[in-house]
């Protein structure tokens, strides 16, 4: 959101929202707005909006909607501060000159140059020494051992770190302080000697590049039976594990071109799939995905295909990574390889043995994440009570993320027969489950939203447009809580809020405050033609949600006193139904 007075909201008041997005997709006049295709979604006939008052794009097909700075992030794959200057670009608004680093920061900047440039010396030393050297030759021969040629050597950079000890150090310190050899995570220090040394060796060495391609860290293959078997670089000033994928640097257009990514465990998968002609390949390097990588990746895609190891570790990092992918609305499915005869098959060990062709068969049936974690719990014991609750257990947590109600109904009815569970006992602990996190269900609008009444969608209108009356309406509402338990409730919730602020109303502020489906209704009643609305017009209205609420009590109370309670307590209800019928007929 542009902070009021910041240069994003500049950008934001002088930006022509037809103009931008009319770089991208075909717009016509139509009524006071602009139509088109959508460019988020395959149709033929345009259900795209752009509205040049309000400054917002809507899609009555797929839902997406925004101001410009949300579509341009949208198509350009890029974070905020990006699409700012994309737009500010396109409209020819002066970027302002960034401000003069202080010493700290210039310090710090060169310090970061300095270990870039560091990394890359380091690379040219491990491939000159697997090229070059007694311990390379044997380092190479395992390379090619494992499918790996000359061609694809060269092209990922892969190089050898000996069993000297320290002679990445003695080719480094020539140029560089002991303080920077020190914290580059290239050379490690003993605690009680304080001598330093080489962090890898006898090892295969994997040049880890950032999203700009800069080598930032290695990771390292240990070459016998030394552990840990994998070694990475330490946290430093230019690496952090959880903000970098490998491979992503050479992967990015491929992504952003086949809009799916497929994540495996380590570089040498990543490689080996890479090389089979599937670019579009990041590995996590062993763990589960972090909140940033998965927001990286998101950057270029929403679709990923998880293909760890199939090994104990390699499941429960696929599981812990599903539900952190879940999280954030990607669209996820899941590839367990089948076995190479009595061997697990990691996606390596598989194309080396099945080729190309069949990993991309793979590919094309490998199942949402739900049916793979069915065929995961039907693992379980299933010939118990208990056995089946802690496979319906397991389950409960993915399932309740399950992104619309009809799927979830649709996953109720499968779960139940593969585990033989009875349906209607499973709906009713997946409708618990939902309940107790319903915050966290991401619903599809087009799905499961019930269409705004007339009367709250001209309410709706009247708060984001009437300015004469705004707020005195506001207030009706919010004494008589008319809005409360209606499904438009949070959209009055927000343009509530803003019409006490006094500012004027930024529709495109507003949908940014609510939920998908929230956003979409409101959307829908701000591209609808319609009259301007008057107080008398407004007062109807109230008058006919306060009508509602006295209804809606009223049958409530009429339930309860159908359970039959004691005698107090049904005087109690009896007395409540008179009044409020009483309400009614007095118009309420």
């Amino acid at each position: 959101m542009a902070e009021v007075g910041s240069f994003a909201d500049k950008v934001k008041q002088q930006a022509d929202i037809v103009r931008v997005v009319g770089e991208y997709v075909r717009l016509k006049k139509s009524g006071a707005n602009f139509t088109g295709l959508c460019p988020f979604h395959a149709e033929k006939s345009p259900s795209f909006a752009v509205h040049p008052t309000k400054q917002i794009y809507h899609c009555f097909g797929c839902g997406v909607g925004g101001d410009v700075f949300k579509f341009v992030m949208e198509m350009e794959k890029c974070a905020f501060p990006e699409a700012i200057r994309i737009v500010a670009e396109k409209c020819g608004i002066a970027i302002p000159r960034p401000k003069e680093r202080s010493p700290e920061e210039r310090k710090e900047n060169q310090q970061r140059s300095v270990l870039v440039e560091m990394h890359r010396e380091a690379q040219s030393f491990f491939v000159k020494q697997l090229e070059g050297t007694a311990e390379g030759k044997a380092a190479r021969a395992y390379l090619e051992d494992r499918g790996l040629d000359k061609d694809t050597i060269s092209k990922f950079g892969i190089g050898y770190a000996s069993s000297g000890g320290d002679a990445l150090l003695r080719h480094l310190k020539i140029k560089y302080p002991e303080k920077l050899l020190a914290e580059s995570g290239l050379i490690s220090r003993d605690q009680n000697s304080n001598r330093l040394f080489d962090r890898f060796r006898r090892r295969i060495t994997f040049p880890i590049s950032n999203e700009s391609s800069k080598i930032v860290a290695f990771g390292a293959r240990a070459l016998g039976d030394d552990q840990p078997k994998y070694l990475n670089s330490p946290e430093t000033p230019i690496y952090s594990k959880s903000n970098v994928l490998y491979h992503l640097d050479r992967a990015k257009d491929s992504l952003r071109r086949q809009d799916f990514a497929i994540l495996v465990e380590g570089y040498m998968d990543a490689i080996a799939v890479a090389r089979a002609g599937f670019a579009n390949v990041v590995a996590s390097c062993g763990t589960a995905l972090a909140e940033s990588q998965i927001k990286l990746l998101g950057r270029f895609t929403k679709r990923v295909i998880v293909n760890y190891d199939p090994d104990f570790a390699g499941q429960a990092a696929t599981e812990r990574s599903l539900s952190a992918l879940l999280e954030q609305d990607f669209e996820v499915k899941v590839l367990a390889l089948p076995p190479i005869g009595d061997k697990k098959a990691d996606p390596d060990l598989y194309i080396r043995e099945k080729g190309a062709d069949s990993y991309q068969k793979q590919l094309r049936e490998a199942p949402p994440y739900v049916d793979y974690l069915i065929s995961r719990a039907r693992q379980m014991d299933l010939t118990t009570g208990e056995g089946k609750l802690r496979a319906v257990n397991y389950l409960l947590p993915y399932v309740q993320r399950v992104p619309n109600r009809i799927l979830r109904s649709e996953w109720a009815t499968r779960i139940s027969q593969q585990l033989r569970i009875e349906e209607p006992v499973l709906r009713a602990a997946l409708s618990k489950a939902a309940a107790e996190r319903r915050s966290e269900v991401k619903t599809q609008p087009e799905l499961v939203g019930r269409a705004a009444k007339q009367v709250e969608r001209r309410l709706i209108r009247m708060l984001a447009e009437a300015e004469g009356f705004r707020r005195e309406l506001a207030q009706q509402l919010q004494t008589g809580q008319l809005y409360h338990g209606l499904e438009t409730e949070k959209i009055f919730a927000a343009l509530i809020v803003a019409s006490f602020s006094g500012e004027p109303i930024q529709p495109s502020e507003i949908g940014a405050m609510l939920e998908e489906r929230d956003r979409r209704t409101l959307f829908e009643i701000l591209f609808e033609e319609a009259q301007e609305g008057s107080w008398e017009e407004a007062q109807s209205c109230l008058e006919a949600l306060a009508r509602k609420q006295v209804e809606r009590e009223l049958a409530d109370v009429q339930r309860n006193i159908e359970a039959n309670p004691s005698g107090p307590a049904m005087r109690e209800l009896l007395t409540k139904k008179q009044e409020l019928m009483r309400r009614l007929a007095a118009g309420a």
